[in-house]
């Protein structure tokens, strides 16, 4: 029995490997983010949905939005991610960043950082947009508000969050 111990605790590690590299390798060719407990992963580019063409939309459809998807095009890859609209501007924030999950996970806004091309997917349309750091100015404070009454409920989200580089935020421009 001794010797059986160990075989099937280095079994299940290794099923459970397959199964983790089997998901993120399907999650990677899939259009889009996969809706559910997947939607955590990092997909594949965007295969479907038609391009808006004309003028700026009016943004505050999102308001009541809990999540959309956006794709980087460099590395092109997608995510479905929380969003914020204020005052006809939309916004997306990612948590964590000094922290060594943040460090760990969230690779998605050094990219962003670095070349900001995305595509905003919202009930099949395809947005391109232009994600811009925000480090401060009048517009973080109401946006941090939006986050708060948004998703987490809680009291007023401090503007250190921006400041100390923990929370990153980004502004969804229209493309150069």
């Amino acid at each position: 029995m001794k010797k059986w111990i160990p075989r099937i605790i280095g079994g299940s590690a290794l099923f459970l490997v397959l199964v983790v590299a089997a998901v993120l390798v399907t999650a990677r060719l899939h259009d889009g983010p996969i809706d559910g407990a997947l939607e955590i992963v990092a997909a594949g580019p965007f295969e479907s949905g038609e391009m808006h063409t004309g003028p700026e939309p009016d943004w505050s459809f999102l308001r009541d939005y809990v999540t959309v998807e956006f794709q980087l095009l460099e590395p092109p890859r997608s995510r479905t991610t929380w969003i914020m609209e204020h005052d006809n501007r939309i916004f997306i924030v990612s948590g964590y960043m000094n922290s060594w999950y943040g460090k760990l996970w969230k690779h998605w806004p050094g990219d962003a950082a670095e070349d900001g091309r995305v595509i905003l997917r919202v009930d099949g349309k395809l947005y391109e947009r232009q994600m811009v750091r925000v480090l401060e100015g009048e517009v973080v404070r109401p946006v941090l508000a939006e986050l708060s009454r948004k998703y987490t409920g809680g009291g007023p989200i401090p503007v250190e969050e921006i400041s100390s580089g923990n929370t990153w935020m980004f502004e969804l421009t229209p493309r150069p």
